[in-house]
């Protein structure tokens, strides 16, 4: 595992989507294969999209040859209700890119059989050729995705049942009423995320700073689902300082001084 520490979110964000995007350019300077890549919704993300989105329209970047399969969508929630998942997605990134809308895939949690919108959403990463990377964030209890604690690190893309706790933190965008956060959502799996070449974790403020420390220091556990990134040959979490404050000194020490002679 890799740990990159910055100084605070926008930094922190900065190096994510400059990171993002050299991947991008790197697989289509040696092939013609779409880039497939995962996409998280909330806070977290939103300045490495913002930048992301400054590098298309600065000519930069092109998303045209980019597939992108989204983590989650909650279940009953109008597709054009403000706080879906699918108009966050279009807010904050696809109608200011040039990524073709049939490259776009979000969850349907209004499909007539979930467990087949489930089904055929694995099968659509699987015949996309399966993630070049996956970006994502964590929950202050260190759920990736809406793999809560408890779900299995072998998990697959399946309809959830939300904890109150997660509710009760994402009533924020709803009116600050728990009751209105829906009940339910569909999520790719733990294993749907491991499946990707590389995984990106994004984690921010001191809130996250327990989840960060369980997921790098902790042991593998179904408590902590990202910390099944343990097991990935090519996993980074990205924090800040905040974020990174419950690590033991020399394991922050560690990460600093990879980090450093990689740059040297």
């Amino acid at each position: 595992m890799k740990v990159i520490i910055r100084k605070n979110s926008a930094e922190s964000s900065l190096w994510t989507a400059r990171y993002i995007a050299a991947r991008i350019k790197e697989k289509a300077a040696r092939t013609d294969e779409p880039f497939v890549i995962g996409l998280c919704t909330g806070s977290t993300p939103i300045e490495t999209y913002a930048e992301l989105i400054r590098m298309v329209k600065a000519g930069e970047l092109s998303f045209k040859n980019v597939i992108s399969f989204n983590m989650d969508e909650y279940v009953g929630l109008p597709v054009d209700h403000p706080e879906s998942y699918h108009s966050f997605m279009h807010k904050y990134l696809f109608d200011q890119i040039d990524e073709p809308a049939e490259n776009i895939h979000i969850l349907d949690g209004n499909a007539p059989d979930p467990v087949k919108e489930c089904a055929d959403y694995e099968a659509a990463i699987v015949k996309a050729g399966g993630f070049d990377l996956f970006l994502g964030g964590i929950g202050e209890d260190g759920h990736i995705a809406f793999n809560e604690p408890f779900s299995s690190l072998q998990s697959r893309t399946r309809v959830v049942t939300l904890t109150q706790d997660t509710r009760e933190v994402n009533s924020r965008f709803f009116d600050n009423d728990p009751s209105k956060v829906p009940a339910q959502a569909m999520s790719v799996g733990v294993a749907t995320v491991l499946g990707a070449k590389e995984v990106v974790i994004m984690a921010y403020g001191s809130k996250k700073a327990r989840a960060i420390a369980a997921a790098i220091e902790g042991p593998l556990s179904h408590y902590c689902t990202v910390s099944a990134l343990q097991n990935h040959p090519a996993g980074i979490i990205v924090c800040d300082e905040a974020a990174a404050g419950e690590l033991k000194v020399n394991s922050y020490r560690y990460f600093k001084a990879v980090e450093a002679a990689e740059n040297a």
